[in-house]
Parts: C-alpha cells; structure tokens; sequence
C-alpha cells in the first residue's frame, strides 16, 4: 500500500483483473421475443472497466425500431401472461431466485468489474435481488384485495388487483441488478409484460440477469431486453402508445422530462431519482458509531448512491471531535479496484463523473467551506488508468452553499454545524429531495421528534442514511419521486390497477345509496 495524503492505494496482484464472461458475451445484444439479436442500427458501444479503463466488451445500440418490436412481443406475450393463475407466474420468480443465488459469486464478479464497486458491496446487491425475487414470488399467492359487506341486501362487494399491460422499465448503473429486481419482479408477478432499457454503462450483468429469467423458462416475450440510450430507447419507449407506464430510477432533470411527457400522454409513471441525504449528529451521540455510519454512507459505492450521506448536520458541542474522528479513520480508506478483497472504496462510474466531482469540490471551496480531507483526483500508484476520486469532507459548510443542496452523486460530504435539534431538523428539510435522512442520539424523545419531522420517505435512527431493506417501501418525498415507491408491497401498486366487482343475486335492481334508505 502506499499512503500519500492520508489515502491508500491498494495495488491488485489479480492479472487482467476481468471476469471471463466468454466470447459470446463480448457482443452484448438485445433480448427481444425470447430470441438474442443485434439492434437495427447494427452499432455497438464499447463497456469500460472504470477501475483500470479496459475494453470489457461491446453492447448494441437500439433504436426506435428495435423498441417496437420489443413492445409488440411484449403485448403479445402479455396477453396470455394475465391468465395464468398468480402462483403459477411466482414459480418462475421461484426458479429464478435459486438460479441467482446459484451465481450469485460469478454474478458479484462480474457487477464489480463493470460498474466498479467494492466486491463485498457487490455481494450485497446480488443477494438484494435474490431476496427480491423470493419476496415478489410470495406475493403470488397474496396480491390481496378486499372484500366488503354491501349496503344492500344479497349483494356481494369487493375489489381485485388486474395488471397494467406492459412496463416500460428504466434502471441505472449505480445498482444494475438490484434496482432492475425491484422493477421486473413485482411487475412480471402482477401479470405484466417488461420491456427494459438497463443503463449503457453496465450491460453485461443485464446481459446475465436476462440469461437467468431465460433458464428459468420464462415464456418469450414476457422480459425484453433492449440496449441503448435514453435519447434513443428511452425517449422510444415513452413515447410508444403501446407502453402502459414508465418506471425510471435516474436523475431529476431526465425523471422530470419522462414525467411531463408521460403526463401528456396519460401514462402511469414511477419515479425514484435524487437525494441530498444528511446525518444528524447530536451532542449526546455515540460518535464512533456514528463515524462508522458516516463512511459507509458517505462513501460506499464511492458515494454514488442515491441514498449516500452528503451532508453531516452535527451539534456545535461535539463537531471538532466528530471531525478530528472522521479525519483519522478517513485514512483508513484504500482506494483500488474493488475486486481486491483488501480495497473500500472503488473508482467512480466515468471519466465525466469524475470530472462533475471535481467541479464541485471548486465550487465548495469558492463558496468558502472548509477542506478537511480529499478534495482531489487519485492518479499514483497505477490507478492512472482508472477514475478515482479521495474521499472527502468539507466543514463549516452553511445551509445555502451548492455543495450542501444540489446532488454531486460522489465520494463528497460537508458538515454544518447547529445549535439544536430543532434547527438540525430544519436544515435537514431545507433541500429540494426527501430521500433518507439519520439520527444519531442516545435520547429516545429526542429520536422519535426526528422521526415524526424529518420529511423523508426512509428515517434511520443510530445508523447512517443506506440499508434499506426489500420488505418495506423504497422511495421519497418532494423532489426525489412523484409518490409511488419501489419494494415491499407498495410496488404492487405501480404495477397493478384496482378493479371494483359488485354481485347482485338478489334478482332485483337494486340502486346503491337509494334504496338502502
């Protein structure tokens, strides 16, 4: 290891440090009609490997074309999909879940070398999906409605969920695997058909989910999966009249532009995008454990997280011991490619997030915060070739600059200082998200006020603002989503449409709220 500024660099003795994925795999294609096929445009991209910048493979880029094909199987699949009794469509999410948790070390692997985050963190999103899977599959003998007594006499009340007809899904590079778990399962569960666009950046592992729903004999045409961009396939496929609703993990400005054409358009749309998630800190806080929360959040998936902790709101009494804490362990952080078991923090996604980092790392500094550690691009010690970025903190930070309200989706966090919780509270609610937002505090009254005014959809108490879990609802308030979430039984929800049934068998027209009077 070498240490220059309080960062280490691990240096990887693996050679080529790749999975093999095989050569049919080096040409990622569209799955289309349960059949593997190139893009009309016949054009590929090349996959990177963010940590050492090596070619991967290639995926096809899709066009408006290959998008209605995907649809017209999809609604043609679907068709007889909705049929099909819900716990016969759970066993194929049975058969999938095990195929998972088969490759679930392979699957690790391979989401480490193309997207870049720590191998350990990879393991933990693999098993997300494989407890997605499993969770969605039960949900095949629930998908409860209600059964209602009538206002009137031998007539028999209640309400049933129906699917919508065909998802049009859109997922990210920062959680490939898990967040596709927790579009593709509920929906496929509820008797829909899927056409999915995984983000450009990491086909490979949507290469190998798709490969496993196709194992597990899934009939064709229920999963589609088409490869491009979101100004090609993800425009085509909110445009498409044949796509029943949109559901978008991403950024604002692109989640707000599908949500006001969706809108025109009268289509159902789901969206989770940004956060600018803080901790609180107060004066009677274990603060150890709260550092621990504090880098886990703030720098896992090298803080490309929508749910990382960007912001450190503590009480003024112990902010210089908080400080000097975080600046010791921060050194304890070793950079290099995460699939050394050794390394915990891997390289950021691409060379232009690396850059967008960066930039706010200036403007931090010109809007007067302090630096406390990091601040810089990592380039020593054959990491030349990769994107990383040192972790890094910034203090007397004040509620109003841009680094502590807009989004850097980095390893960056800046801390504010307070006098009160109450005053904490309405820092943490001064951003335009409402993603996660944490506590931590030895005082039960003073945790269950946070709990109650933090406007948050996700509220941690002595922990730090990530580790959510599959069973209950994943989303947030104000700018972060437009009200639906994903997991848990709310994403049935997205998925399905409610229908009222009414049976009358008393041989007579009878007329509700009339003639029960």
């Amino acid at each position: 290891m070498n240490n220059r500024k309080g960062i280490q660099v691990v240096h990887s003795n693996r050679k080529g440090n790749e999975t093999d994925y095989g050569s049919d795999t080096k040409k990622l294609l569209n799955y289309i009609d349960g059949e593997w096929c190139e893009s009309s445009s016949g054009k590929f991209v090349d996959v990177l490997n963010p940590a050492n910048g090596k070619v991967l493979g290639e995926v096809t880029q899709s066009t408006e074309e290959d998008v209605d094909r995907a649809v017209q199987a999809a609604k043609k699949a679907q068709r007889e999909w909705r049929l099909v009794p819900a716990p016969e469509r759970a066993e194929y999410l049975y058969a999938i879940a095990n195929l998972l948790k088969e490759r679930k070390e392979e699957l690790s692997q391979i989401l480490t070398s193309e997207m870049g985050k720590v191998i350990d963190e990879a393991r933990g999103e693999v098993q997300e999906a494989i407890d997605m899977a499993y969770y969605m599959a039960g949900e095949g003998r629930r998908l409860f409605g209600d059964t209602v007594p009538s206002e009137l006499r031998n007539k028999f009340a209640m309400s049933v969920r129906v699917p919508i007809g065909v998802a049009g899904l859109i997922t990210p590079w920062n959680f490939p695997i898990a967040i596709a778990s927790w579009k593709t399962f509920p929906a496929l569960v509820s008797g829909n058909a899927v056409v999915w666009k995984p983000a450009t950046e990491t086909p490979i592992i949507a290469y190998e989910f798709a490969k496993i729903f196709e194992e597990a004999g899934l009939p064709k045409g229920l999963l589609n999966l088409v490869n491009g961009s979101g100004r090609e396939v993800g425009n085509a496929m909110v445009e498409h009249p044949g796509i029943d609703l949109i559901s978008f993990t991403g950024s604002n400005e692109v989640g707000s532009a599908i949500n006001a054409r969706a809108g025109e358009l009268l289509k159902r749309t789901s969206l989770e995008m940004g956060g600018k998630n803080a901790v609180i800190v107060l004066e009677d806080a274990d603060l150890d454990l709260a550092v621990d929360g504090i880098l886990w959040g703030a720098f896992g998936t090298s803080g490309q997280r929508c749910t990382a902790t960007s912001r450190i709101i503590v009480h003024q009494d112990v902010k210089e011991a908080l400080e000097n804490k975080l600046v010791e362990r921060i050194g304890e952080l070793s950079l290099g490619d995460g699939a050394d078991e050794t390394v915990k923090v891997g390289p950021v996604i691409n060379r232009a997030s690396l850059g967008k980092i960066h930039e706010y790392v200036k403007i931090g500094l010109a809007e007067g915060a302090t630096l406390l550690a990091g601040g810089r691009m990592v380039t020593e010690s054959g990491l030349v070739s990769g994107n990383f970025y040192a972790p890094t903190i910034f203090t007397d930070a004040t509620v109003d600059m841009r680094i502590a309200q807009e989004e850097i989706f980095g390893p960056v966090v800046s801390i504010i200082p307070v006098k009160s919780l109450e005053e904490a509270i309405e820092v943490n609610n001064s951003v335009k998200f409402g993603l996660s937002s944490s506590i931590f505090t030895s005082n039960v009254n003073l945790a269950f006020q946070a709990m109650r005014d933090l406007d948050t959809g996700i509220v941690y108490i002595n922990a730090g603002t990530t580790g959510a879990e599959i069973h209950l609802p994943f989303g947030g308030t104000k700018g972060t989503g437009n009200g639906h979430r994903d997991s848990g039984v709310a994403a049935l929800d997205v998925y399905t449409e409610w229908k009222s049934v009414y049976v009358d068998y008393s041989g007579k027209l009878q007329r509700a709220q009339i003639d029960n009077y």
